[in-house]
């Protein structure tokens, strides 16, 4: 039976309207696929370059190239590690310096509050002797020995009197109380000591209150 014009026989004349696709834009799509893979597989192929491919001379040239790219790179390594290893070395020194000092003035706060007691004593065994009671006092006697003791034990934790009378006066070290005018010191000297001061090893913990000389003003 015959179909009219605009009639349908079931099979659509153009299969590619039906479906919405175009062989054209297929064919272009297609191409240009293949053509990313073959851009692929020449970068590939030329990131993995067989030597064996190459002639003599290019064999060399790369091979110098490639070590001295890995010459570079063992330098710089190398340079990495030896920065590490010198930091290192300094963070354990001074961590050792740290804790040396730490021990070192560990005690510096009870000393400072035991040097009171041992001027206290010594004060005393200075008025026992001016007044008369020094000879054969079992008391004086029991008073010098616990000096002793605690001067002792003092010195072995590094403390050491500051030296004054005699001296050019250093503020980092004496304190000065007053002036005194006199022929017999140079000014600028430490002609008595009135508070003694110490030092614990090198760092000095009570500076010694002194008087200074003048020069004597003329009248």
């Amino acid at each position: 039976m015959a179909t009219e014009p605009g009639e349908s026989n079931g099979h659509p004349e153009n299969s590619w309207e039906t479906k919405g696709d175009n062989p054209g834009e297929n064919s272009d799509e297609h191409a240009a696929s293949a053509g990313l893979e073959q851009e692929l597989e020449d970068l590939l192929s030329q990131a993995t370059i067989d030597l064996d491919s190459l002639p003599v001379e290019e064999q060399v040239n790369l091979l110098k190239t490639r070590l001295e790219q890995a010459e570079k790179e063992a330098a710089d390594n190398l340079d990495t590690a030896q920065r590490a290893q010198a930091e290192m070395v300094n963070f354990r020194r001074r961590t050792d310096e740290d804790r040396i000092t730490n021990s070192k003035y560990a005690n510096s706060r009870l000393i400072s509050n035991v040097l009171p007691v041992l001027e206290e004593l010594e004060l005393a065994i200075n008025h026992s002797e001016s007044s008369g009671n020094g000879d054969n006092d079992p008391l004086l006697e029991g008073i010098k020995l616990i000096q002793r003791k605690l001067t002792g034990v003092l010195e072995s934790e590094g403390l050491v009197p500051i030296e004054a009378i005699g001296l050019m006066f250093n503020p980092l070290e004496h304190e000065a109380l007053g002036t005194e005018e006199t022929s017999d010191v140079e000014p600028g000297y430490i002609t008595q000591i009135i508070r003694p001061g110490f030092r614990l090893h090198d760092r000095v913990i009570s500076p010694a209150q002194v008087m200074v000389a003048k020069a004597l003003q003329e009248s």
